[in-house]
């Protein structure tokens, strides 16, 4: 979270914000976005743990730097703990959180039920994705679900949230109050499809679009050039995706093994000239918010700094994105609850 901003918080960052015309969710993000300010969410890598502790230590970096927090849902068909956790133990100590699902591990029974489960506990933020196939990950033998898709994932939860039913008709005494969000990749062929795609999410519910990273600049504003001529710009918040890269090797090692990574020539042989390449890493990815910024239509970034959170305030600061916004920090305390009284529960 950035702030404060008087028309956020009370004296408690955790506290309830009220209803605003025109908001779907009481959330930190969409107010952001729609104040017009430029919006940095960032995404927390999940633990291999059941300890809540190694989650409240990474989100540290995060404190006073960033406007969403997205928990992921078992990226790249990986097990951790699950999305749904994290955003209760973030939300719990004031976090906004973007809420992720994977269409790939739940079937509409299982989200229906945690989209209502994550908003009662205060998620504000939903990213509907279809997910990454199980050959993947490390379970190559788990059974894909892929009951819903991104765009129907979207309709489902927009129903829930706009009609108060679930798919079966069944009516809900009390809907979701949420954001509701998509991915896209420019960078993956065939180009001219990505805008068509892009329009299909928003038909269907995306209010803000994450992207994949954006190493190749001139492609991403040929994209950005055709959302615009489509007024998709006008009809949701795109936050471009961004990251710094650890070395050339690493660049490498994405551009060949992570779908939908296109990492030009030229960034790779930046890196490798670079007598420090971890901190030539971080300058690119400096260089590539304040280059996205200047492209009309984006309203923001989403920082995916995996196992380099400790640089996402660096990275932010640097930028100059956060325009006068004035970071906060406060002493960070876990729930003071004993484990003893949460399992008497």
């Amino acid at each position: 979270m950035i702030g404060p901003h008087p028309d956020d918080f009370g004296p408690d960052p955790a506290a309830p914000l009220p209803d605003l015309p025109g908001h779907s969710s009481r959330g930190r993000l969409e107010r952001v976005l729609r104040r017009g300010e430029f919006a940095v969410t960032a995404e927390l890598n999940p633990p291999d743990s059941a300890d809540p502790d190694e989650v409240y230590q990474h989100v540290k970096a995060f404190e006073g730097w960033v406007d969403g927090i997205n928990a992921t849902d078992g990226s790249g068909a990986h097990c951790h703990m699950s999305s749904v956790a994290i955003c209760a133990l973030l939300t719990r100590v004031g976090f906004s959180v973007v809420l992720q699902i994977s269409c790939r591990d739940h079937n509409r029974i299982a989200i229906q039920g945690n989209v209502l489960g994550a908003s009662a506990l205060g998620v504000a933020n939903v990213l509907c994705l279809t997910g990454d196939g199980v050959q993947c990950g490390d379970h190559p033998e788990a059974k894909p679900v892929f009951d819903l898709d991104s765009i129907s994932l979207l309709q489902t939860v927009r129903r829930m949230r706009d009609e108060k039913q679930f798919l079966s008709g069944r009516k809900i005494t009390a809907p979701p109050r949420l954001f509701l969000g998509a991915a896209e990749n420019p960078f993956a062929p065939p180009y001219n499809y990505r805008p068509l795609r892009l329009a299909k999410k928003i038909a269907a519910g995306a209010q803000f679009i994450q992207t994949q990273y954006c190493f190749d600049l001139p492609l991403f504003e040929r994209f950005m050039a055709r959302v615009r001529d489509l007024g998709l710009d006008r009809k949701c918040f795109i936050l471009a995706g961004v990251g710094p890269l650890a070395s050339a090797r690493t660049a490498r090692w994405m551009r060949a093994n992570v779908a939908g990574v296109h990492i030009p020539d030229e960034i790779i042989a930046r890196l490798e000239g670079a007598k420090d390449q971890k901190a030539e890493g971080k300058a690119i990815c400096i260089e590539m918010i304040q280059r996205l910024r200047a492209i009309q239509g984006v309203a923001g970034v989403h920082v995916m700094a995996y196992r380099q959170e400790e640089f996402v305030s660096e990275i932010v600061h640097s930028s100059g994105v956060l325009e006068g916004r004035t970071p906060w920090r406060r002493d960070f305390i876990a729930p003071a609850v004993p484990v003893e009284q949460l399992q008497a529960l």
